[in-house]
């Protein structure tokens, strides 16, 4: 099949496409999210000067963290690409109000161990896990867009008294982010358009030798990576 598209393979025309689409919610969502990625490296991240390379980590790849790797400045900057959740757009039946979210968090359950020795199994990602999360905001406007912050601005999980979040030790919650953030039709900080806003407060930081410093790690990453969980909390984090 070398030379020849996936869509002149499989035959499929405009409105086939649109009614696979239209008719799968699931698949639409699924693709919304893999199309976002593309988007967002396309808009900021094509051809920019401090850029040297972007790639996509293999998403069974449990060593690299992120959807997108972009070495700015000679730093690899980890971004994970969020998108606007479609049935966080409708109203809500009693307040009649938008109350829009995302998730941020990770496609499987994981065991997370922290610091100070405990283990949680969850779908949450750990403060620190990655650099910086960019939003697609498309769902508001109907056209491409996206919002960034950093990921020790985003909410956690700390003073959780729902699901089971609210069985996590105060620690453990303090270093868990939200699986679902909140977000206003209008961003404001944390959030900013401007990626790089971010990227040069964050190579700044690192030449100073500051940053966030995760307090856990994911047991099967660091299995995989041919560490213990010790060694990865020794010397890793």
């Amino acid at each position: 099949m070398s030379g020849v598209g996936f869509l002149e393979d499989w035959d499929l025309s405009y409105d086939e496409i649109n009614e696979l689409l239209t008719d799968n919610p699931s698949l639409r969502s699924f693709v919304m999210g893999y199309a976002a990625e593309i988007k967002c490296r396309h808009m900021y991240f094509h051809d920019h000067p401090g850029i040297s390379a972007v790639y996509k980590p293999d998403d069974h790849d449990r060593t690299e963290k992120g959807d997108l790797i972009v070495t700015y400045l000679g730093h690899p900057i980890a971004v994970e690409v969020k998108s606007i959740q479609t049935a966080s757009m409708a109203p809500r039946r009693r307040s009649g109000r938008v109350e829009p979210f995302y998730q941020c968090d990770a496609s499987d359950r994981r065991t997370v161990v922290f610091r100070d020795g405990s283990s949680v199994e969850t779908t949450a990602l750990l403060v620190g896990e990655f650099d910086v999360v960019a939003v697609n905001i498309h769902a508001f406007t109907g056209q491409w867009d996206f919002v960034f912050a950093r990921n020790e601005e985003l909410p956690t999980m700390a003073g959780a008294t729902r699901g089971a979040a609210r069985h996590y030790t105060r620690y453990q919650q303090r270093n868990l982010i939200k699986t679902n953030i909140g977000i206003d039709l209008d961003p404001g900080p944390p959030y900013v358009r401007d990626p790089f806003v971010l990227f040069d407060r964050i190579v700044k930081e690192r030449a100073r030798g500051e940053g966030p410093a995760q307090q856990g790690v994911v047991a099967e990453e660091a299995a995989a990576d041919g560490e213990t969980v010790q060694q990865a909390l020794d010397f890793g984090l």
